[in-house]
């Protein structure tokens, strides 16, 4: 796990923000559905990219290239976060997938793998923009002993190599320590490389 404090600086952040909201506008935040109980999540979420990751109580945790209510394509990634990636990630492949996950209120995540990617030797890059966040991360067990780190707008976590798969979660959101969302609240944004790149070396 390689943890960046600070990464984005005010302009950067703001200018970032601005890009969300436009993909908000053009993909709309929508609850999403635990597999079989049909159970809200806490959080909010759309995507950008090629694929955006959904869940649901029918079909489960999957990627698909429509979003789930309006059907559409998921709007690009932003430029910025393909320069992050390019600059960070230690991955010759672009990221196909940008999970935006906007927390509110009392909206947390529980500890979880990102294991749904066909390709899990590519990092998960994880950007924070708004309110400070209780993250917190353990092993590639559940059982293994976990720590927490308090993620600040403008922060920037990377998890590879043998951190890839390791369990993490936001246990809460803590009010009101920004004011970068007029709304209050914290966006995540989580670049994803989800397929294996039919040349795995960069020419």
């Amino acid at each position: 796990m390689l943890y960046f404090p600070k990464k984005l600086n005010a302009q950067a952040q703001a200018a970032l923000l601005g890009d969300v909201r436009a993909i908000v506008g053009e993909a709309p935040l929508f609850v999403p559905t635990m597999p079989r109980s049909g159970t809200p999540m806490s959080v909010r979420m759309t995507n950008a990219g090629s694929l955006g990751w959904v869940t649901d109580k029918t079909r489960g945790y999957r990627y698909q290239a429509t979003h789930p209510e309006t059907g559409a394509p998921w709007p690009a990634i932003p430029q910025r976060l393909l320069a992050l990636w390019a600059a960070l990630a230690d991955y010759p492949h672009p990221p196909e997938a940008c999970l935006i996950n906007y927390y509110s209120g009392g909206a947390k995540m529980g500890l979880h793998q990102d294991r749904d990617e066909e390709d899990v030797t590519a990092p998960v890059l994880s950007v924070s923009l708004g309110d400070t966040a209780i993250f917190r991360v353990g092993g590639t067990t559940r059982k293994a002993p976990s720590r927490t780190l308090e993620l600040q707008s403008g922060d920037v976590v990377v998890l590879g190599g043998a951190d890839r798969l390791a369990y993490h979660g936001i246990d809460r959101v803590l009010s009101k320590t920004s004011g970068l969302l007029d709304e209050g609240g914290r966006f995540n944004l989580t670049l994803r490389r989800v397929t294996k790149p039919a040349n795995p070396v960069s020419t």
